[in-house]
């Protein structure tokens, strides 16, 4: 009897184990863009990586493909409505459940892509409303209308950030001069507690969860800040000033051993904040304008921060600690960039998805193809699993064998 106990529950840990590694949520197991995967390719065929599969009616959109237990969900809008669409791995559409309006103005499509935690999938539209679904079957379990039930205020653009999960709580940002922020109860939709902010918009940007021996700490951005929030209740702990044209931050900030990494388009820039011991307070380490990705993203490995830029046409390498540009290369458009296991896969505005090592020694090419399927806008973060890159570019979505 306790071999067999010893075996279920080592069959379990193993499940659990490559679930938590499963990038079941934006840009990543560990919502950074980077990719636990190994053993990738270090340099493509001249013709890129083998193309698995395709599929080409995912309805418009520009929000990554995540995966769950074995299964890829993404969203995907066809007027006036979104969906789920959920596929296997070989790229076999299994379901399809709609969440309700989505937003066909400026850019139509989905922005938000899915989170799944449990049995559970959770799905942000563009008009704020954020729904909560058994993942498997569609069934809606509970929805929130974060500007009607909260008082939030529409954004230029519609709401692009992804929920957040942290144990039992989601946190979501209505924005307004009450409610910037709501920790949920993740299996009801209940508030839990409300933060005012510092009274303005949600500027859609996926707020960062920072674990603190003193505290957890809730970072994100308001239209003219980047705050830091107790997420014990809600408390702002402290504000600091990045405004910006059309009140547009997108990127997550990144955060490692006391600083914080943030960073906004529109020429704008991006700089460090050194965040004291406790996470009460913040001072600048370090800024430059010249770091202005949009909604690109950034990845932080060994001491680096690689990026692009936006109205600075260039891709950059800078030193963590320093903000010192180790090289700014203009080889391809600006856009979007993830990593997995040395790697960098930058997917430019133009539709060019490129392969390069990471290094601040110089920015070289290791492969390149041209995204020639799908539709709209090449803004989709790509993501990786088991050595496969899924990309979606509007109403396509296509897997390529990077391993």
């Amino acid at each position: 009897m306790t071999k067999r106990l010893l075996i279920l529950f080592f069959a379990v840990f193993m499940i659990s184990s490559a679930i938590a590694q499963e990038a079941s949520r934006w840009r990543g197991p560990t919502a950074d863009g980077k990719y636990p995967d190994t053993g990738v390719m270090k340099q493509w065929p001249a013709d890129g990586p083998e193309m698995l599969w395709s599929f080409e009616d995912l309805g418009q959109g520009h929000s990554t493909p995540v995966v769950y237990n074995g299964k890829i969900y993404v969203s995907g809008a066809v007027e006036p409505t979104g969906f789920i669409y959920v596929f296997d791995m070989n790229g076999k559409l299994l379901k399809k459940y709609e969440y309700g309006k989505e937003y066909f103005e400026s850019y139509p499509g989905t922005r938000s892509s899915p989170t799944l935690v449990g049995d559970l999938l959770y799905i942000y539209s563009g008009y704020g409303v954020l729904n909560c679904f058994k993942a498997e079957s569609g069934e809606l379990v509970w929805k929130k209308d974060l500007f009607n039930d909260f008082g939030g205020q529409q954004i230029r653009w519609g709401v692009t950030e992804t929920a957040v999960v942290d144990g039992d709580l989601i946190y979501a940002t209505p924005g307004g001069s009450e409610n910037f922020l709501v920790a949920l109860d993740r299996k009801t939709g209940d508030l839990m507690w409300s933060s005012k902010g510092v009274g303005e918009k949600t500027a859609y940007c996926t707020p960062l969860i920072i674990e603190l021996p003193a505290r957890k700490l809730i970072v994100t951005h308001s239209e003219s800040h980047i705050l830091g929030i107790d997420a014990k209740d809600g408390k702002v702990l402290w504000s600091f000033d990045q405004p910006n044209q059309y009140s547009v931050h997108p990127n997550t900030p990144i955060y490692n051993d006391g600083g914080i990494f943030y960073f906004s388009g529109y020429g704008k820039g991006g700089g460090m904040l050194e965040l004291s011991a406790d996470g009460s307070s913040v001072s600048q380490k370090w800024f430059s304008e010249r770091f202005d990705s949009r909604m690109g993203g950034a990845v932080l490995h060994d001491g680096h921060i690689y990026t692009s830029g936006d109205r600075n046409k260039y891709w950059y390498a800078i030193d963590w600690e320093t903000g010192e540009e180790k090289y700014a290369e203009n080889a391809l458009a600006v856009g979007v960039v993830i990593f997995a296991d040395g790697m960098l896969y930058c997917y430019g505005q133009r539709g060019e998805l490129v392969l390069a090592e990471a290094t601040p020694a110089g920015f070289e090419k290791k492969g390149q193809i041209k995204i020639e399927l799908g539709s709209d806008q090449h803004w989709a973060h790509p993501m990786i699993q088991d050595g496969v890159l899924y990309l979606r570019h509007g109403n396509a979505m296509m897997a390529y064998k990077i391993k």
